[in-house]
């Protein structure tokens, strides 16, 4: 089985820490290993290295290889821009196939928080079964603890038996709910959360692109012929100018209608927000996190980043404070997803120094 960890987000809702050299994906947040390396060491138990791939820009490559160099050189699959999910897996699915045309292949983020790496690996080794059995695309769910309104859903058949056990057909895909709908949708006990996981045959996603998104498969058809030769990335930078945006679930997962879904036992969070992170790191307990030299006086459910410069807060309540030495974000967590309209206001101010 390969493993391709999908590496080339921005992580734009992190700014002021995450920046164009160190995304999301290679932050310590949760200890002392990548985001990237703490994924890359959940799949060395699954797999050699040499079954292990990265999609990602050229320059993120180059330091996503310097800090797991153990993941050989031509398992760097580049993608010249960021155009989603769906573009990204058809790219990587191309080698694999090139590589063993029967090949089963696992698709991660590359900065998602898992713990238990035994049912993660229970979870994974299900889902190859079942598509070594039928032709199918596995989308893994997280069995949800609470009505997130962050999260996307799936909605599932409990009662039609599959040819594994645990696996169950998809019925629907829901987007982010409003929070009655999320208390709806917890208490139906039918949903999962979509935690951008999948299991599939390389051929198989293939062939579904074929089908429910011609232009992408056109596109990379021409790519394929291109492999191992000469004119590979002429034709890769071609191409790609023509490929359309798309997320892998809009673009094939909400249309085929053999998809089904798996239910993980094991913690997950996608941290994609300070406020995410500061759950993670108070287990959702009414309480300050500070991290640096922090003086607070009647302050409660915060978290403040301040490395370098000592920052004082006083009276001030669920904020988010970072703190470095050429950048400073205040906001309130429940506003935390809206820092990427900060990176994008950057942009449109050529303020790049800042990116």
């Amino acid at each position: 089985m390969y493993h391709v960890i999908l590496a080339g987000g921005s992580g734009s809702r992190f700014w002021p820490k995450s920046r164009k050299d160190t995304p999301k994906q290679l932050l310590k947040i949760t200890g002392e290993e990548t985001m990237i390396r703490l994924t890359y060491d959940r799949l060395r138990k699954l797999s050699a290295p040499e079954k292990i791939l990265v999609v990602a820009s050229r320059e993120l490559s180059a330091l996503i290889h310097k800090d797991i160099p153990e993941i050989p050189q031509e398992n760097f699959i580049i993608e010249p821009s960021g155009k989603n999910t769906a573009p990204a897996i058809g790219l990587a699915a191309l080698h694999i196939f090139k590589r063993d045309s029967d090949a089963v292949m696992g698709v991660y983020p590359a900065d998602h928080l898992i713990v238990g790496d035994e049912n993660f690996e229970s979870v994974i080794c299900k889902a190859k079964e079942m598509v070594e059995k039928k032709s199918t695309l596995i989308t893994i769910g997280i069995n949800p603890t609470y009505p997130a309104t962050g999260y996307g859903y799936i909605q599932y058949d409990t009662g039609k038996k599959t040819d594994v056990e645990g696996v169950y057909k998809v019925k629907t895909f829901a987007e982010k709910p409003e929070r009655t709908t999320a208390e709806n949708f917890l208490s139906s006990g039918e949903f999962l959360w979509n935690a951008g996981m999948f299991v599939w045959k390389a051929e198989i996603i293939l062939l579904e692109m074929k089908t429910f998104m011609c232009e992408l498969h056109d596109s990379l058809d021409a790519i394929y012929d291109a492999l191992d030769t000469t004119q590979y990335d002429t034709v890769l930078d071609r191409e790609w100018e023509l490929v359309q945006a798309e997320s892998i679930d809009y673009g094939i997962l909400e249309k085929a209608k053999n998809v089904y879904t798996i239910k993980a036992e094991f913690q997950w969070n996608d941290l994609g927000s300070w406020k995410s992170l500061f759950q993670v790191l108070t287990n959702e307990k009414k309480e300050n996190y500070y991290d640096g030299d922090v003086i607070s006086v009647q302050s409660e459910n915060n978290l403040v980043f301040s490395p370098n410069r000592l920052t004082a807060v006083v009276g001030v309540n669920d904020m988010a404070i970072v703190n470095l030495d050429d950048a400073t974000l205040v906001v309130p967590l429940e506003k935390a997803e809206s820092v990427k309209d900060v990176v994008h206001m950057l942009k449109t101010l050529n303020k790049h120094e800042y990116l």
